[in-house]
């Protein structure tokens, strides 16, 4: 017998988040796809986010009866009906129009938090006014001061009440897949641009109404006269600003800046995990970046056990990179985290049909979760706990 995926567009024929991964790239040109999916170099990261899960076995309790399980947490003291946030994730306008409202309202919908990144298509103030939720912010530590105090103030006058402040890209990660897509930075090479031609309602819909979707939020500190190229000047400009020297000192002075809940995200040890608790974050992210930085990184999954072991009750503990099922996110809760962060999953929906595509592919999420805790006899997700897991 052999076995074929759904091959249409239709997302909700989708039944699984590769059906909408499969819908997401008959939609979108090769170069759109590549930026999506790729990790860097040899993508050994990337492989290992999602072979860790594998390697995870659940040992279900029986005859417990459980029939209406509740997946709901408590993150920074709002409820979340289910323990997932939004990542942070860059230039979606490349997906979908206004990916990033998109992104949101979904979110809001679903009633869990979104991470607006720096380098989003939407301005940190659009956002907090046309897709009101827990939104949260993201932030690259630039190396311009100026810069830096400028998006937190935003962010906070904004009302955004929690800052994730990235730690893992003191330079760009190679991502060699994406970047054989140009012949030159940022210029296009033929075969990817008659790829994209291949694709007209993809041209239709993301590219024609406003051409290469703007980084809003560096508008402001772009050259004079810059903002109509500010896709190709945005680039340049954050790899001209991201801040290898960025140290713990600076994580100190943005916890003496900004009042609200500050989450450092890309720490991959329990001694950065402690230092970070211990210097006033509210929360950290267990990440490697979704493979797309240091290759052969450990996997936030992995280092989970070891930091919630000793650091759960001080933070909260949250963990990305590989998320594709609603029992790799109990894999995790279970394993000590209070809660998930997923990118890619929600931009496939994104990509198969925006706002409509990330409110199936979190639906889909919730029915996995709900279905396994049924199975393991969990009525809640207090009851997950390293007892059900074997690995």
């Amino acid at each position: 017998m052999r076995r074929k995926h759904y091959a249409g567009r239709d997302l909700r024929r989708a039944v699984t988040i590769e059906d909408l991964r499969r819908i997401a790239h008959r939609r979108l040109p090769r170069s759109s796809c590549e930026y999506l999916e790729g990790g860097a170099e040899d993508e050994v990261s990337l492989k290992r986010n999602r072979d860790v899960f594998e390697r995870i076995a659940w040992q279900p309790r029986s005859l417990v009866g459980v029939a209406m399980p509740d997946p709901a947490v408590s993150l920074f003291g709002k409820r979340a009906n289910l323990p997932i946030v939004i990542a942070p994730t860059g230039f979606n306008g490349l997906l979908w129009p206004d990916g990033d409202v998109a992104l949101a309202r979904a979110a809001a919908t679903a009633g869990v938090p979104f991470t607006l990144s720096t380098v989003s298509n939407c301005a940190i103030e659009t956002l907090a006014r046309e897709a009101p939720g827990d939104n949260w912010f993201q932030l690259y530590p630039v190396k311009d001061p100026h810069t830096l105090e400028r998006l937190v103030d935003r962010a906070r006058d904004a009302g955004y009440g929690t800052l994730v402040v990235t730690t893992d890209v003191p330079t760009l990660g190679a991502r060699e897949w994406d970047q054989r897509n140009y012949r030159a930075p940022m210029k296009l090479g033929v075969p990817a641009i008659l790829d994209m031609l291949a694709h007209p309602a993809w041209v239709w819909r993301v590219l024609l109404p406003g051409g290469v979707p703007r980084f809003e939020n560096l508008l402001e500190f772009l050259p004079a006269g810059g903002q109509r190229r500010s896709a190709f000047l945005g680039v340049r400009y954050l790899a001209t600003q991201l801040n290898p020297l960025f140290s713990w000192e600076g994580v100190a002075r943005l916890r003496e800046r900004w009042r609200g809940r500050l989450v450092l995200k890309g720490i991959l040890s329990v001694d950065d995990a402690r230092r970070a608790v211990d210097l006033g974050a509210d929360g950290i992210v267990l990440s490697n970046h979704g493979g797309r930085q240091l290759d052969s990184a450990i996997s936030g999954v992995e280092v989970l056990p070891a930091v919630a072991a000793e650091l759960r009750d001080r933070t909260t503990l949250l963990v990305d990179g590989g998320f594709r099922r609603g029992s790799d996110v109990l894999k995790a809760v279970a394993l000590g985290a209070h809660a998930v962060m997923i990118g890619r999953a929600a931009l496939y929906g994104l990509a198969a049909g925006g706002e409509a595509g990330v409110g199936h592919a979190l639906m889909l999420l919730r029915a996995e979760m709900e279905r396994v805790m049924t199975l393991l006899g969990c009525r809640n997700v207090a009851e997950l706990g390293r007892a059900l897991i074997r690995s």
